[in-house]
């Protein structure tokens, strides 16, 4: 049985040093109601060295969100190695191929997205986005990114903005995190 409650937008810049995900903070009932406004989607893992960003059914994120933290744990905030085991898993594990859920990571060093299928993908250009709006941010970060000298907190917000105002199932409630 599929989630009742869905959306967000994630999305992440890599620039000048810092990395920033942020996210909005709606949740969706049954593509028709905003069951909440102000979600929070974007935290911190590992002794604040790592961010992680989820979008998708609620209950998986957490679930998901939560057995990353495990392998972080396990392999002592190693980002990499933590999202490829966890990818295996994903792919391995009954359960966990279920989940309806996606995620952005990133520490000081790496910038990561772990799909929905299991897979671990480095973004090129340091820019990415998931989530319901996550074409728009992505379309507008890229933008941003390219043709303005702006920081990589001021390109994410901003691309989470563009597409608050474009996607119905995202709003303009943003929590920032930077490493």
């Amino acid at each position: 049985m599929e989630s009742m409650f869905k959306g967000t937008t994630i999305c992440a810049v890599k620039k000048d040093g810092k990395t920033v995900i942020c996210g909005d903070g709606q949740v969706t009932m049954s593509q028709s109601v905003i069951f909440k406004n102000n979600a929070v989607k974007v935290r911190r893992l590992y002794n604040d060295q790592v961010v992680v960003g989820f979008a998708g059914s609620v209950a998986d994120a957490f679930s998901l969100s939560e057995r990353f933290e495990g392998m972080l744990n396990k392999y002592s905030g190693n980002l990499m190695k933590s999202a490829v085991e966890l990818a295996s898993l994903w792919r391995m594990d009954k359960a966990l191929r279920r989940l309806e859920a996606m995620m952005i990571v990133a520490d000081k060093e790496k910038l990561l997205m772990v799909s929905g299928m299991g897979d671990v993908i480095e973004p090129e250009d340091d820019v990415c986005a998931i989530g319901s709006g996550g074409n728009y941010a992505l379309a507008a970060a890229k933008a941003l990114k390219e043709n303005t000298d702006m920081s990589a907190k001021d390109i994410a917000i901003r691309a989470l903005h563009i597409a608050g105002d474009i996607c119905v199932f995202t709003n303009h409630h943003i929590t920032v995190e930077e490493v």
